[in-house]
């Protein structure tokens, strides 16, 4: 519902797109020409999936366009989109996903969760398939859906991730481009034991209540980025972006103890820094 709401004031903003007699020439919107983004910049985290202790990290976020295949960065995972636009209002988004999970494999700052077994990095291979619809309040606006599939091939918890996901976004003027998307996940059992189950000897060991966890249904995200282009123009030079996500996890994923007893099954992400469109 947030998410319809932000829709509807982004609509509402979009006359601030009409076209100045006295500037440049609007790009075209169906413009396939080539265009990459690089941002670097740091990233408030929780120290893992469901704990209310943060930290700062550097972070860095690609986005972009080669020969008409179209790429981007979520966190630390990469999408490739091999199904290039055609010139109708709606296409098809389609292609593989490669990233790495980084979930309770380093130092975390509560001390009885750090006593746990700590965990190795997963890395998750799939792919995604979605539509986008462009042009419905201004040319250059798109709404998109797309249900993303990864699985662990790293033998860390060998489980199946999917995350169903819906965004918008739309340029608000030729300087300043916001979107907001809203997803949800489902995790596999072994996902679910993996990072969230206490055995009998962990909680002995960590002080932790005994815990197994099932898999299902994770939780849910809303999501909010904005990008401001220092140089008057979205399509080329230097910007300033920034970003953040609100989250709830759920099932036995918010009540294993190292959230509902240590954590919180509230997570925020805030991001910013500096990009580049070349």
């Amino acid at each position: 519902m947030r998410t319809i709401f932000l829709i509807a004031a982004l609509a509402c903003a979009a006359p601030a797109l009409a076209q100045d007699p006295a500037s440049p020439p609007l790009p075209d919107p169906n413009d396939q020409s080539d265009i990459v983004t690089i941002g670097i910049g740091g990233a408030l985290v929780p120290d893992y999936e469901g704990s209310d202790d943060y930290r700062l990290i550097p972070a860095a976020a690609v986005r972009g366009r080669i020969g008409g295949i179209s790429f981007f960065s979520r966190a630390t995972y990469l999408y490739v989109d091999l199904i290039p636009r055609g010139a109708g209002q709606v296409e098809l988004d389609a292609g593989p996903i490669a990233g790495v999970r980084f979930n309770r494999t380093g130092k975390i700052s509560d001390d009885l969760v750090d006593r746990l077994p700590e965990r190795d990095k997963a890395i998750e291979l799939g792919g995604f398939v979605g539509m986008t619809a462009h042009g419905l309040t201004n040319p250059y606006d798109a709404l998109s859906f797309r249900v993303d599939l990864v699985k662990d091939f790293s033998n860390a918890h060998d489980a199946i991730v999917v995350t169903p996901t819906v965004e918008f976004g739309t340029p608000l003027s030729r300087s300043f481009y916001v979107a907001a998307s809203l997803s949800a996940e489902w995790a596999g059992g072994g996902f679910a034991d993996y990072y969230y189950s206490v055995t009998p000897a962990d909680s002995l060991t960590s002080g932790l209540r005994a815990f197994d966890a099932d898999g299902g249904y994770k939780g849910w995200k809303l999501g909010l980025l904005g990008n401001y282009a220092l140089s008057g123009d979205l399509t080329r030079g230097l910007s300033l972006f920034a970003t953040g996500n609100y989250g709830r996890l759920a099932g036995d994923f918010r009540r294993s103890p190292i959230v509902d007893d240590r954590g919180s099954a509230t997570q925020w992400l805030a991001a910013a820094g500096l990009g580049y469109t070349f």
